[in-house]
């Protein structure tokens, strides 16, 4: 059950059944179309990532990331969300839709408009960013435009850096067809002996550790570079002599990656994971991309050794995996780069002193701390008050969740030193965060080596939520510091990461947490939170119950207001309580960066929606909810999306922001969102987003994120001023 304490969590005590009951009443009423397709809501995302890349005022280092960017995406979304709609066709699983279609016309529904996606991909890097960038003395040649010194150069490089570490697989009798790993670059190659007149197949693999694209010649700013595959093939005669070369072909394959741990069923989580990791090497193909130029023969070939049907086929301009063009972001060209922006330290953080060390225990009792990053300070904020923590003689305990980490992290060494230094410390390592499993594993092993008490939260559940508890003996009193966040203990994202952080030394929240961490690490099962809003027990009714008062509040004609930032609106039953508020005259914002399910245009259902998504240099993945509540705005930042899996199969958490000052900073931003002022794009009919950046004169419209660096600025000027 949701706590009834009203006073701390706004949530009435109403009846659960009851509320039930109503809730199915009212979707019985609301139309059989009314959820937009997820998968194709996921690529209409990536479309706005690609419409970054496509925007000629942006700075053309950045456009060429952006375009990198979407491939990294693509390759993701293939390797999960399609590989896990196949996985579950093949295995006859239902297939979780809610558009009511075939699975396989949802299948062929992606592939066309994925196919779609790719090849104005290319051609945006074709037509305008490969040219933008030629004109900023930058470009990426191909062999026919190098001159013959530049050849002489270049083959001099592959004969003493490539050749030795290339390896040609022979295809024959002897040598059987070999592996292709999932998203390498890869040559397929067709020659014939010349004596015999025989032809061969071979395979040859891009080596990986390269630099994708080769470095021809450097003059002051001026770079010319050539991709890595195009210098092999230009010499493959080296590689075969004796042999002549019939075709050549650049192909990539992608292979199913999730990874499916039945937690139930095994014993040791970890080993379990680490096999299921070395499965997903081999895990079955379902993407093949090729040059557009590549012959039937060769092409046959391919499908007939990797099992993989022509549907999955993606035929496109050369050259295949953008993803190389993340390299671009070494070069030192500023003037082709957003402005530099040193993120700020919080006002409450700065030191009193010039060179002085701020005393972060002594800023979090006297108010809470609202951190926005990367506007402010991570390092000095996060970093700070852990490292403090771990050197504090008055701290006895530390403990925290991990989900997403980097290399060589400053958390895990503060946990480190923590325990070093004799404090109780706890790691909760989520060892099943896609794509980080390895990495996590490697943290859990390194931090329990050093004494710290590792666990891996619930079976059957992932520990999503951002959460840092601290305990200090003060005058022979125990006294929590606690930190929620949105978005992960990461250094390196966090540079990157629109997030927010709650630094609080609430005795009510520190008991919270003290409960939800002896849940998470224990066998105790905590029902009652003041605070939070904790997942799976009570989160998804507690925001169910929240949207239900602004309903009935509009109703008795009391304020009334919605406003929801995620970065995905999927979950059918906080749609459908939306679309109700919304009926009853409540206005609703979502600002969603993803997947969007939820429809703005339904007569008489979402008449009072509005939709918009940002995007930009940095990723917005603050989770933000705001309601009137009568008159006396109720906020909560947390860990969790309007998703299924973060609803029922996900610890996550909010926290109930209560400072006035925090209300309006946060209430403020969305204002600033949804304001038609400011540059976004607005969901219209039949799920279409469409940009709006500039206005009737072709003047660009406020950037959010520009506006919110200058007003970070500006607040630390104020405090130096005074």
């Amino acid at each position: 059950m949701i706590d009834t304490q009203v006073h701390d969590s706004g949530l009435g005590d109403a009846d659960d059944d009851d509320f039930d009951d109503v809730v199915e009443a009212y979707d019985s009423q609301l139309p059989d179309n009314r959820y937009l397709d997820r998968e194709l809501s996921w690529l209409a995302f990536n479309q706005r990532v690609l419409e970054l890349a496509e925007d000629p005022n942006l700075p053309t280092l950045e456009r060429a990331n952006f375009l990198a960017i979407f491939a990294s995406n693509l390759d993701e979304f293939f390797m999960v969300r399609v590989a896990g709609l196949k996985r579950r066709i093949l295995t006859g699983l239902a297939i979780p839709t809610n558009v009511g279609r075939a699975p396989l016309d949802v299948l062929s529904d992606l592939a066309t408009a994925a196919h779609a996606l790719q090849e104005r991909h290319a051609a945006v890097w074709s037509d305008q960013v490969r040219p933008a960038l030629a004109d900023a003395g930058i470009e990426v040649v191909s062999w026919a435009d190098l001159s013959d010194e530049e050849r002489e150069i270049l083959y001099d490089y592959f004969s003493s850096q490539v050749f030795p570490v290339l390896m040609p697989l022979a295809v024959d009798p002897a040598h059987p067809f070999p592996y292709i790993s999932g998203l390498s670059l890869n040559l397929a190659i067709r020659i014939r002996n010349a004596r015999t007149g025989r032809q061969e197949f071979a395979r040859l693999k891009v080596p990986p550790m390269m630099p994708r694209l080769v470095e021809v010649r450097k003059d002051g700013n001026s770079v010319r570079y050539l991709p890595l595959e195009e210098l092999i093939s230009e010499n493959l005669g080296d590689l075969f002599p004796g042999m002549e070369i019939l075709e050549h072909h650049t192909f990539r394959l992608t292979r199913n990656e999730d990874v499916v741990i039945e937690e139930d069923e095994t014993e040791n989580l970890i080993q379990a994971l680490e096999a299921e990791l070395l499965r997903r090497r081999f895990g079955p193909p379902i993407r093949l991309e090729i040059t557009e130029d590549m012959d039937d023969v060769t092409l046959s070939l391919l499908l007939d050794e990797l099992d993989i049907s022509e549907n999955d086929v993606y035929r496109l301009p050369a050259p295949l995996d953008l993803r190389g063009l993340f390299s671009l972001s070494q070069i030192e060209r500023p003037d082709l780069r957003y402005p530099a922006h040193v993120p700020k330290t919080a006002t409450p953080f700065q030191p009193a002193e010039q060179n002085g060390r701020a005393d972060l225990f002594a800023a979090i009792r006297k108010e809470d701390i609202l951190v926005h990053h990367p506007y402010e300070s991570f390092t000095t904020s996060v970093v700070s008050f852990l490292q403090q923590a771990a050197r504090d003689p008055h701290v006895l305990a530390i403990k925290q969740t991990l989900y997403r980490t980097s290399g060589d992290s400053p958390i895990v060494e503060a946990l480190i030193n923590a325990a070093e230094n004799g404090k109780q410390v706890l790691a909760l390592v989520e060892v099943k965060a896609r794509f980080d499993e390895a990495a996590n594993i490697g943290w859990a092993r390194t931090l329990e080596k050093a004494g710290v008490h590792v666990v891996y939260g619930l079976v059957g559940l992932k520990t999503h939520c951002k959460l840092l508890h601290v305990i200090r003996e003060e005058d022979g009193k125990l006294r929590s510091y606690s930190h929620i966040g949105t978005g992960n203990y990461n250094p390196k994202t966090s540079r990157i990461y629109e997030d927010y952080g709650l630094f609080t030394a609430n005795e009510q929240v520190g008991r919270d947490l003290t409960r939800l961490f002896n849940e998470l690490s224990g066998y105790a099962i905590e029902k009652k939170f003041k605070r939070l809003l904790v997942a799976p027990l009570h989160l998804r009714k507690g925001l169910l119950r929240l949207i239900d008062t602004e309903r009935r509040n509009a109703q008795a004609g009391k304020p009334a207001y919605i406003r929801i930032k995620v970065n995905s609106m999927v979950d059918e039953q906080i749609i459908d309580a939306l679309y109700r508020a919304s009926q009853a005259g409540v206005k609703v914002d979502v600002w969603v960066r993803g997947i969007c399910s939820l429809r703005s245009d339904l007569p008489g259902v979402s008449d009072n929606i509005t939709v918009r998504s940002i995007l930009g240099r940095y990723l917005e993945h603050s989770r933000i909810f705001a309601f009137a509540h009568g008159g006396e705005p109720q906020v909560y930042i947390g860990s969790a999306d309007m998703m299924h899996r973060n609803l029922d199969r996900r610890v996550e958490a909010l926290v109930r922001v209560m400072e006035p000052a925090h209300v309006t900073e946060l209430t403020s931003l969305f204002d600033l969102a949804m304001d038609d002022s400011t540059s976004s794009w607005h969901l219209g009919a039949e799920g279409e987003w469409v940009r709006h950046h500039l206005d009737a004169d072709g003047t660009p419209l406020v950037d959010l994120q520009e506006k919110t660096m200058a007003s970070v600025l500006r607040r630390r000027r104020t405090r130096t001023v005074r």
